[in-house]
């Protein structure tokens, strides 16, 4: 189930899974938590089981009815057990988004988005080098019969 961070960012729980999410560069955890604290539009949900909380998903809702998800994490141990898919089916069955978009630079990543169903895509190489690819799933509109 997924439950609302924003009141527990910042705890250790909510911290050590946001460092899995923007590894790489140590900075980017006070910045990324001050973001989701301090930005009104940036959404932070934890899939909690039993009163434990093993992943996390951060986005932000645009004005053109897309879900972008700027961070996703599970735990190491818990990972390949399906929770970070969950947490994607339950924002698509909450949030009803017109499309999910994410990009990574992470080939694995990528790969778990085309398990969705997600379209993946080459934006080119960043100033490091690294290719940046954006990942998007289309929700389908279901057509009403006449």
């Amino acid at each position: 189930m997924l439950i609302d961070l924003k009141p527990l960012n910042g705890t250790p729980e909510v911290n050590e899974l946001l460092t899995y999410a923007v590894i790489d560069d140590p900075n980017a955890l006070q910045q990324t938590s001050s973001e989701y604290s301090e930005q009104a539009g940036l959404k932070l949900y934890g899939w909690e089981e039993e009163e434990l909380l093993l992943g996390l998903v951060g986005f932000e809702e645009t004005e053109d009815g897309s879900l972008d998800i700027r961070h996703i994490a599970v735990l190491p141990e818990n990972r390949g057990k399906g929770y970070a898919r969950g947490m994607i089916l339950e924002l698509l069955t909450t949030r009803q988004p017109r499309y999910l978009v994410a990009e990574t630079e992470d080939e694995i990543a990528a790969d778990f988005y085309r398990s969705l169903g997600f379209m993946v895509y080459s934006l080119g190489e960043n100033a490091a080098g690294i290719e940046t690819l954006r990942c998007v799933y289309e929700v389908e509109e279901i057509q009403d019969e006449e």
